[in-house]
C-alpha cells in the first residue's frame, strides 16, 4: 500500500509518498480501506520530532483519524462487516491507504454523511464533546468561550455547545475566519489582534459577567486572561499549546473564584478510556451527524502526492476547519 512517510524530522518536505507492507488486523481489530485522512497539530510535532508516536503505532507515519471501508476482520472482530463505511481515531499510522484499528475505537459513517468529509470527524468532534460535556459539565443556558472557533476542535466545539443550548463566543485572529464562524451559529466573534485587549471585549458582550467555561485551543499567555474571563465556578479546559507551554498563574484569581482548570489529551489516553469517549461520542453526536444538526468543516482535501502543501496549510494557519488527505475520489 501507499503511505506518506516522515523521512527525517523536519518541515514539511521530509514527508515522501512511499509504498509500505500492508498490515494485517489481529485480534480485535478491523483494517480499513482509507478514503481520506484527517490532518492534525500532532501530526506536524510528529514530523518535526517533538512528539513521537505511542508504543505499538507507526514511528514513522503520521495521521490519527480516517474514513473508509471495512476490508478485513481480525479474529473475534464481529461488529462490523467487510464493506461497511466507518471512521475512527488511531494512535499513529492514519496517513495510509489502509490502516488497522481497534474494533471499539471504530464507529460507522452516518448515511447522509460523505465519506470523504467523515474523516474530518473522529478527532477534532471526539475531542470537543469529550472536553465539553465529559469534562467541563456545559449544560443548556451557559456561556462558553471557544479560543481559535475556526480550527477543527473549534468548529466542532461551537456547533456541540449550540446544539446544547449554550451562548457561544469565538475568539480568532483573522476576521474572514471569524465571519464564517459566524455563520455556523457564533453568538458573538472575538477578534485578537496587537494592541487590543480580547479579554475586555469578552467581558463587554458578557455585560462584565464572563463565561462559565472556556475550550482554549490556543494556551500560552491567554492563561492570563482566561482567568479574568471566568464566573465563579468558571470551568477552564486546556487543549492546544500553539502559543506555548509557559503562563503565568493568578493562583488568588482561581482560589476566589473557585474556578476550575483541566488540561487534557487524547493520544495518551489507554486504550480503555478511548473506547470510553468514542462511546459517548456515538451515543449522543452520531444522531446529530445523523440528523445534520451538526456537520464536520472541510477546508481542504490534498492528494497524498501533496502532503507537504497540507502540513504548510495547517503551520500558516490558513485553514477555517478540516484539512483532509484524500486517498480515493
Amino acid at each position: 500500500m501507499r503511505a506518506i512517510v516522515i523521512t527525517r524530522p523536519g518541515g514539511p518536505e521530509v514527508l515522501e509518498l512511499r509504498e509500505v507492507r500492508t498490515p494485517e488486523p489481529g485480534p480485535g481489530q478491523v483494517r480499513v480501506r482509507v478514503a481520506a485522512s484527517g490532518v492534525n497539530r500532532a501530526d506536524l510535532l510528529q514530523r518535526r520530532g517533538a512528539y513521537p508516536a505511542p508504543a505499538g503505532w507507526p514511528a514513522d507515519i503520521p495521521g490519527l483519524e480516517y474514513a473508509g471501508t471495512v476490508d478485513a476482520l481480525g479474529i473475534g472482530a464481529s461488529r462490523f462487516r467487510v464493506g461497511d463505511r466507518v471512521m475512527g481515531r488511531v494512535g499513529g499510522g492514519g496517513y495510509a491507504e489502509q490502516v488497522v484499528a481497534a474494533e471499539p475505537e471504530v464507529v460507522p459513517v452516518p448515511a447522509r454523511l460523505p465519506l470523504e468529509s467523515a474523516a474530518a470527524v473522529p478527532e477534532a468532534f471526539i475531542t470537543a464533546h469529550d472536553a465539553l460535556f465529559t469534562q467541563l459539565g456545559l449544560a443548556a443556558g451557559e456561556t462558553l468561550l471557544v479560543h481559535a472557533v475556526g480550527s477543527g476542535v473549534g468548529t466542532a466545539g461551537l456547533q456541540l455547545a449550540k446544539a446544547a443550548g449554550a451562548r457561544v463566543l469565538g475568539s480568532g485572529r483573522g476576521a474572514g475566519k471569524l465571519e464564517q464562524a459566524l455563520q455556523l451559529g457564533l453568538d458573538a466573534a472575538i477578534q485578537v489582534s496587537a494592541g487590543e485587549d480580547w479579554a475586555e471585549a469578552v467581558l463587554r458582550e458578557t455585560g462584565g459577567r464572563g463565561v462559565d467555561a472556556i475550550l482554549d485551543l490556543v494556551g500560552g499567555d491567554y492563561l492570563r486572561g482566561n482567568i479574568r474571563v471566568l464566573a465563579p465556578r468558571g470551568r477552564l479546559i486546556i487543549v492546544g499549546l500553539v502559543a506555548g507551554r509557559t503562563a503565568e498563574l493568578d493562583m488568588g484569581a482561581v482560589l476566589s473564584r473557585r474556578l476550575r482548570i483541566v488540561g487534557t489529551a487524547l493520544r495518551s489516553r489507554s486504550r480503555g478510556e478511548k473506547a470510553a469517549t468514542t462511546a459517548a461520542f456515538a451515543h449522543h453526536v452520531l444522531p446529530l451527524l445523523g440528523e445534520e444538526a451538526v456537520k464536520p468543516i472541510v477546508d481542504r482535501a490534498f492528494p497524498p502526492e501533496e502532503a507537504a502543501r497540507a502540513h504548510e496549510r495547517m503551520e500558516g494557519n490558513e485553514n477555517f476547519g478540516k484539512i483532509l488527505i484524500r486517498w480515493s475520489q
